[in-house]
């Protein structure tokens, strides 16, 4: 994926196919800690989620087969429930997990996180692949994934930018 034009810091998005959201930025910090910022139940309670909202982790398995589900706590007082199953855990360099509500007859959706060094800063590219174009665009109209997705990174970089102080 080319992402000619935005600086390292902005959140980029791109439509690499018509079924999926993709979210990338350089995070100004180690691959070792973003990796383990984002795959560590103490950190993820810190920086997890859109503006407003709160995470509270009730169990993080980070290995193939592993599980974590946590609810979401919108500012609204509203309870998001989700669980992630995760398929292949290469650390620090890729995740690949189906995401759901946890909920029975919610197939949720496949994402693939990948850490790449560059010069002691880290290009975590998110991608989102839903089972149809119709799934992927009521995503992002009616939970504005994409927005969210890049409050949360908003909020990594400032939980990053912590951890290195």
């Amino acid at each position: 994926m080319t992402l000619a034009g935005h600086s390292s810091q902005a959140p980029a998005e791109s439509a690499a196919s018509d079924r999926e959201i993709v979210l990338s930025r350089v995070f100004d910090a180690p691959r070792e800690l973003v990796f383990k910022a984002w795959t560590d139940s103490r950190h993820v309670a810190e920086w997890w989620g859109p503006n407003g909202f709160t995470t509270t982790v009730h169990e993080m398995d980070v290995r193939p087969g592993g599980v974590w589900r946590f609810v979401m706590h919108s500012p609204d007082g509203v309870d998001f429930d989700n669980k992630i199953v995760f398929h292949e855990v290469v650390e620090p360099e890729r995740l690949v997990f189906t995401h759901s509500s946890g909920e029975v007859g919610d197939a949720g959706f496949e994402s693939i996180v990948t850490f790449v060094d560059e010069g002691g800063k880290t290009r975590l590219t998110l991608r989102q692949l839903y089972a149809t174009v119709a799934e992927r665009e009521y995503v992002a109209r009616e939970y504005h994934a994409v927005e969210m997705g890049h409050q949360t990174f908003d909020r990594f970089a400032g939980y990053l930018a912590m951890r290195a102080a």
